[in-house]
């Protein structure tokens, strides 16, 4: 093992980035590149899924160059992605998902919720497959956006001969195989990995769907993760710039690359696995548990069999928009500006010297629902808005402040409402593991142990997501005898928080006021 190693892709919702890594899982070289993204409408998002695929494979030479790593000894590759919707036509070209009509738009985006009267149908049905997703359908899922595409792009419906999770859609690329992940098909395609009769057909005849499988090309059966999947095609060879020598594992969902990452030591110990959390935080955040018995309840997805480690039972719950709801505010404050990341250090320095002045007086009043973007859990409700009580005439700067700090606290104590629905369901959760851009918001980690009483622990690796889309590319390549095995061996470990205990009772105090104007905003809505 000591001349492999192994390349990990992971394409987020504006960028593509790629890792090279060695077979204990340290990170040698990394490089990223853009993704566009079109917003023709409201609730539309859209990527062009060339793009992406141009913009991994400038990342993957980028990484390998920076590397020093020969291409002949790079023996797997993996990708990560968000859970978009491909489509392609039956020859495999570009066909559009977009209402411009234009065929580069053949992608909708993860955020997309231009489905959600479709994800309502699908939620009102009262399918049996419902049970393994909280309860409730969500507009992120594939199965309303299909169902969208197909009443009001018929055109494209019927052209249509290939559907692929993001994910799914790369290992073609890079393969040309068209197997699926597991963790894609049960995560988002209603797909129970548990049952010998994996697809419920009657769901999909039921939402109008029946034809599903002669447009998709779905396999009867997923992949595992991790599973290999053929070498690299000769073109897709020469395009990332490796060979053909290279396996491609069967990928994940990028946050399910993260709970891997942060979450795989662990992999060895199923007694105790229930005992963490993964927080994979960025431009929003998911919240994933695994179980070696399944935990089934409403308000978080799953739960899912083998959709991260083997023989687990995975439970998912998340915030729709945290990350970019930080952002939102720096935008739509009249002392804000552009949200990059010298204006969020700015803030958080300013907030330090405030909270230094006032102690926990600090804004006392000002309370933030932050479902700007819906309530993905533990309330499973997407048509959920943001509130904020106690704004005053106060434009100046620190007034952004003292609303981005309780806008802050607001995001943290909505994981301790997940964390609570999680534990009183089964779970036993102590300690959160945290894994992405908030790890560099200061603000943000203080407040995830303080306000969720929990010990949290930040990963050593810069990279958790890239180095669990590592550990499943090392599995395809055959440099362990299985996933779990790979887990453990390539784990980074990471620096542990402990919760101040003396903030306790004035989080305890927001966390009251938190649930509160939760019944009250619906009160609110029954009204209206």
């Amino acid at each position: 093992m000591t001349k492999s190693f192994v390349c990990a892709v992971d394409v987020g919702t504006g960028s593509a980035r790629a890792g090279i890594l060695d077979a204990r899982g340290n990170l040698l070289g990394r490089a990223d590149h853009p993704i566009a993204m079109h917003q023709p409408k409201p609730d539309h998002a859209e990527h062009d899924s060339e793009d992406i695929w141009s913009a991994v494979c400038k990342s993957v030479r980028s990484a390998l160059q920076k590397s020093g790593v020969a291409a002949g000894d790079v023996a797997g590759i993996s990708f990560d992605a968000t859970c978009s919707l491909v489509a392609r036509d039956r020859q495999g070209g570009q066909i559009s998902v977009s209402v411009t009509g234009e065929k580069r738009w053949d992608t909708m985006v993860w955020l997309d919720h231009r489905a959600i009267a479709e994800a309502d149908e699908c939620t009102t049905s009262g399918h049996a497959v419902l049970d393994y997703i909280g309860g409730v359908m969500s507009p992120e899922m594939e199965t309303p956006k299909l169902m969208w595409l197909k009443r009001h792009l018929p055109k494209t419906w019927n052209e249509a001969g290939y559907l692929f999770d993001l994910a799914d859609f790369l290992t073609w690329k890079a393969s040309g195989s068209l197997a699926r992940s597991q963790c894609t098909l049960t995560a988002k395609w209603t797909y129970l990995a548990h049952e010998e009769k994996s697809w419920r057909r009657d769901f999909f005849e039921l939402v109008g769907l029946g034809d599903l499988f002669e447009h998709g090309n779905l396999p009867e059966k997923a992949s595992p993760v991790g599973a290999d999947i053929g070498p690299l095609t000769a073109k897709a060879a020469a395009e990332l710039g490796l060979t053909e020598k290279c396996r491609v594992g069967a990928g994940v969902i990028d946050a399910y690359a993260g709970a891997l990452g942060v979450l795989g030591g662990f992999a060895g110990d199923e007694k105790n696995i229930s005992r963490h959390l993964a927080l994979i935080a960025g431009t929003s955040s998911c919240v994933m548990a695994m179980s070696p018995d399944p935990q089934p309840f409403a308000g978080v997805w799953g739960p899912y069999y083998g959709a991260a480690l083997p023989r687990l039972w995975l439970s998912e719950g998340g915030q729709s928009a945290t990350g970019a709801l930080l952002d939102h505010i720096i935008r739509w404050h009249g002392a804000g500006g552009e949200p990059d990341a010298a204006m969020h250090m700015k803030i958080a320095r300013r907030v330090a010297e405030l909270r230094a002045e006032d102690g926990d007086a600090l804004a006392a009043r000002l309370h933030v629902l932050p479902d700007f973007h819906g309530n993905r859990s533990p309330l499973a409700d997407p048509h959920a808005v943001g509130v904020i009580s106690g704004l005053t005439l106060d434009s100046s700067f620190d007034s952004l402040c003292k609303l981005y700090w309780r806008t802050a606290v607001a995001i943290a104590l909505g994981v301790r409402h997940v964390l609570e629905a999680l534990n009183e369901n089964g779970y036993l959760i102590d300690t959160l593991h945290v894994t992405g851009g908030h790890t560099k918001n200061p603000l943000l980690m203080e407040l995830y142990a303080d306000a969720t009483g929990c010990t949290v622990v930040e990963p050593l690796a810069d990279e958790a997501v890239l180095l669990g889309t590592g550990m499943v590319a090392a599995t395809a390549a055959g440099l362990y005898r299985d996933l779990n095995a790979a887990c453990v061996a390539m784990q980074q470990g990471g620096r542990m928080r402990a919760a101040n205990k003396e903030a306790g009772a004035r989080f305890d105090r927001d966390y009251r006021i938190f649930l509160e104007m939760h019944r009250q905003r619906q009160a609110l809505d029954a009204i209206g």
